[in-house]
């Protein structure tokens, strides 16, 4: 199979779907791999790397697009790249397909074999794919929230960890999952109060048997929401339902009750997030306000630390790219009903449940496909 790398063209994305190493393991199982100049340079690989790992490299992405019976990714594709999109090649790559409709109409209309990331499940439960991105996402999201906290950027001027005689800041998680987790982690360990609220009984008796006593867990209702934010100082945003749109948790009228200049980061944003005030930004304008709150809804936070996340990311994607590339896309799905859930669109159709409903689109089983 020829496999094809092009370069991320979202807003300050500096990823790349392939490092040279994973390069090197397609083309020692026989695959021909295609490289678009410079497409690892914001991660650290240069073009010499790729070369050297048996690729070759092309100077555009259009010819990549052309002659790739499947394209490699980070994020989903972008408006300009929907021409790009063709019957019967398979995209692999993050999608979030809930949260963006052109593009799944995009996807349909092409016929395009779309393998999405974020749905693919292991083979004991869980997201593999999603859960590197999930973990450094959720860390960032304290120290981004740390940092617009800051008087400079409009938020409250308090320090997370607080100083002795003075208070520590409250952070609020919601959700428990693996962002979460990551954010529990770095905002504890920072000195703050946290607290997390989640629906899953077991899960928060989990969280509250590792932190014990640094942090308060709450099962989500609304009003142990509506309490916990009115306290924050930090309010980070960790729900997910998988291939799902994120339902609200805070209503715009709910920020009236928060502190002038607190923050939101809502991690949720690529599922359409759990703020009703959210709405995606990018790494150059990374945060607004509304109702004196500040919002920071980075829709690709790992993005800034590209090289970590793009060995992370690619450590868990290759196996099932390379079982994609070397088995051919039908046999590789039947023999991986985790690999299956990956599958988001086919042939025209809606192979992903969460996403049809989404979109009320007709929903068709990928088996009964292929």
């Amino acid at each position: 199979m020829t496999i094809g790398l092009v370069k991320e063209i979202k807003n300050n994305e500096f990823r790349v779907g392939l490092t040279p190493d994973n390069v090197k393991a397609y083309a020692e199982s026989g695959c021909e791999v295609l490289v678009e100049t410079s497409a690892g340079v914001g991660a650290g690989f240069e073009d010499s790397e790729y070369i050297a790992a048996g690729a070759k490299i092309l100077p555009n992405a259009a010819d990549i697009w052309n002659q790739a019976e499947m394209i490699v990714k980070v994020k989903e594709p972008v408006a300009s790249e929907y021409g790009f999109l063709k019957e019967g090649q398979i995209l692999y790559t993050y999608l979030h397909l809930a949260a963006d409709r052109p593009l799944t109409d995009a996807l349909l209309k092409a016929g395009t074999k779309a393998v999405a990331y974020e749905t693919i499940t292991g083979r004991h439960g869980g997201l593999p794919c999603l859960l590197p991105m999930s973990e450094i996402a959720g860390r960032m999201a304290v120290q981004e929230g740390a940092k617009y906290l800051e008087k400079t950027y409009g938020g409250r001027g308090v320090l997370l960890s607080g100083v002795p005689g003075v208070e520590k800041a409250n952070v609020v998680i919601l959700g428990g999952g693996g962002v979460g987790l990551n954010a529990c982690k770095v905002a504890s360990g920072m000195g703050a109060n946290v607290t997390i609220l989640d629906i899953n009984a077991a899960r928060l008796a989990y969280l509250d048997d590792i932190f014990g006593s640094r942090i308060q867990t709450l099962y989500s209702t609304r009003a142990n929401i509506l309490s916990a934010i009115a306290k924050a100082d930090l309010v980070i945003g960790a729900v997910l339902l998988p291939g799902r749109k994120t339902p609200k948790l805070v209503l715009r009228e709910d920020l009236n009750c928060m502190k002038k200049g607190a923050v939101i980061a809502d991690v949720a944003v690529d599922q359409g997030g759990c703020i009703e005030t959210t709405h995606a930004t990018t790494h150059q304008e990374p945060v607004y306000e509304v109702d004196g709150i500040i919002h920071y809804c980075v829709a690709n936070m790992p993005g800034a630390v590209s090289r970590t996340s793009t060995i992370a990311l690619t450590n868990t994607t290759l196996p099932y790219g390379l079982a994609l590339a070397t088995k051919g896309f039908e046999r590789a799905v039947r023999e991986d009903s985790g690999l299956a859930q990956g599958v988001n669109c086919c042939q025209g159709k809606c192979t992903f449940q969460g996403v049809a409903d989404a979109f009320q689109l007709e929903y068709c089983d990928i088996l009964s496909l292929i």
